[in-house]
């Protein structure tokens, strides 16, 4: 009974996740910033095509994933 109370908890925590970043990209137009054009993200552009890394714009959301998964162990715990 207890792995599936633990499967229970990993799914509500999984649909919590996707409804934030659901709401997170329906409104991300009308925030502040653009999330995936920051300052220093890389762009090179050619005469044939062009190339876009989105450097920064990687480690905020590793930063922010990072914190989020260390406020749900404290939790956990």
């Amino acid at each position: 009974m207890d792995s599936v109370r633990e499967l229970g908890k990993f799914l509500l925590v999984a649909g919590i996740v996707l409804a934030a970043a659901g709401a997170l990209l329906i409104s991300g137009s009308k925030l502040p910033f653009r999330l995936g054009r920051l300052p220093g993200d890389i762009v090179v552009q050619g005469r044939n095509g062009g190339f876009y890394f989105p450097i920064v714009t990687c480690i905020v959301v590793s930063v922010v994933l990072t914190l989020l998964m260390w406020i749900v162990n404290c939790f956990r715990r």
